[in-house]
């Protein structure tokens, strides 16, 4: 007979370090191709257009932003370990598809997979996590939940960019893609537990009074999408984020390479960014439960935003280059995990997955629009000039969290379930509570 649910991190640590282990192979999956997929474009397909090199990110973006919007949906009804599984499944024939490929479709035909691998195996660890720590410190356990899958990503990113020095490219890419894609779905089905429980349990002791069926995606859309200010700011933030998020991915390796930098200098800086954020965000989590998630917010994408301007005017130089990746790394830490935090501080737990789901999809529409708007601007004004670009973009975007956003966290509100609007619930998020 199984134990009853508790709340909290020390309560549930076996299984949260599960999930974080899990997540460090999500993470490495992405991991791999940081270094060095861009590149294969170039020389092993002769793509000479950035725009046709970056559609590989393009259909990652698509496919993880729609998955995580259908998963946040299907999470109260299918289950969240099943969902995490299924994309731990998906994940299996991506290696295969990369080694077999005969052109450069097939390539963007296998990160249409991993994003939807992404997309169920990283939300399902995100709000597995968020499930079973409990309302009180939820920003220390998405900290820890982004480190890991954020580690997961600089180290393989190192990995693959010094293996690739010495060894073909796409071999690293298929072999160790392939061992992580195992290992990850092997300790799903065999370890993992489900946390409905554990959303029952805070649905009850924290919100008696809130509706305790899940919104529909209609409603959940339009309150993360534009409704409600303290969503909408987090939305489009997370959307802004991962678009230079998508630049640092495909475009940076460009721009070094075409100022003379070789594969394993392109790792190093490839790796440098995701191990600063990785590290970073442990403590900007914990550190957002007690000053607030807005200044985290907002600052977090001014700084983002510097070093994207630093980086635009390096001239590809490796040094210069290594300390934006810092300062990127640091800003991003200072964002990531706290957007989920302020998604679920604002919404009940029965509502958390819906939202979140949506607020991840508009996240990863960023890769979709850094893939477009860095792979144009590259192609018509140079390297530098999309760079500058997406500077730009980064700095307004931390403006209207500053202008848009509530400036302490919301009170925790439900989200109707039949998507009809209560004025109760609104008036929480209009007038956000003080922590106390």
């Amino acid at each position: 007979m199984s134990a009853q649910p508790r709340l909290g991190l020390r309560e549930n640590a076996a299984q949260f370090s599960l999930l974080v282990a899990i997540n460090v192979f999500v993470g490495a999956m992405v991991g791999l191709e940081r270094s060095t997929l861009p590149l294969i474009g170039r020389q092993d397909f002769g793509l000479s257009s950035s725009a046709a090199v970056l559609t590989f990110i393009v259909a990652f973006g698509l496919t993880k932003a729609l998955t995580n919007l259908g998963a946040g949906a299907l999470a109260q009804r299918a289950g969240r370990r099943r969902l995490l599984i299924a994309g731990w499944a998906v994940a299996l024939p991506v290696p295969l598809l990369i080694g077999l490929a005969p052109s450069w479709g097939w390539i963007v035909a296998a990160n249409a997979l991993l994003g939807i691998n992404q997309g169920l195996a990283w939300s399902m660890t995100v709000v597995m996590k968020i499930d079973l720590v409990g309302p009180r410190r939820r920003g220390l356990a998405l900290g820890l939940n982004e480190s890991a899958g954020y580690g997961g990503v600089a180290l393989a990113a190192g990995l693959s960019g010094w293996l690739a020095a010495t060894l073909a490219a796409r071999d690293v890419l298929v072999v160790a893609g392939a061992v992580v894609a195992v290992v990850g779905f092997v300790l799903s089905v065999l370890f993992v537990r489900d946390t409905a429980g554990h959303v029952a349990l805070e649905q009850a002791d924290h919100h008696q009074g809130a509706d305790g069926a899940p919104p529909r995606l209609r409603s959940a859309f339009a309150r993360a999408s534009y409704r409600e200010p303290a969503l909408r700011s987090c939305s489009q933030a997370g959307l802004v984020n991962n678009l230079n998020d998508g630049l640092a991915w495909g475009l940076v390796p460009l721009f070094l390479a075409a100022h003379g930098a070789g594969v394993a200098d392109i790792g190093l800086i490839a790796a440098i960014y995701p191990a600063v954020w990785s590290v970073a965000q442990i403590a900007t989590g914990a550190w957002s439960d007690s000053l607030g998630r807005k200044p985290l917010i907002a600052g977090g994408m001014l700084v983002q935003a510097l070093a994207l301007a630093l980086l635009a005017l390096s001239d590809g130089a490796l040094a210069p280059a290594a300390g934006a990746a810092v300062l990127l790394g640091l800003g991003t830490a200072m964002v990531y995990p706290t957007l989920i935090a302020a998604i679920s501080d604002a919404v009940t737990p029965v509502a958390r997955a819906p939202v979140v789901g949506v607020y991840r999809f508009w996240r990863d529409m960023g890769y979709v629009f850094g893939g477009l708007i860095a792979g144009t601007a590259a192609d018509a004004v140079g390297y530098g000039g999309a760079i500058a670009l997406v500077a730009g973009l980064t700095a307004a975007s931390g403006l209207w969290v500053l202008g848009d956003m509530p400036t302490d966290r919301p009170r925790p509100i439900p989200v109707p379930a039949h998507g009809r609007r209560s004025r109760a619930p609104e008036a929480a998020v209009q007038r956000p509570a003080k922590d106390t």
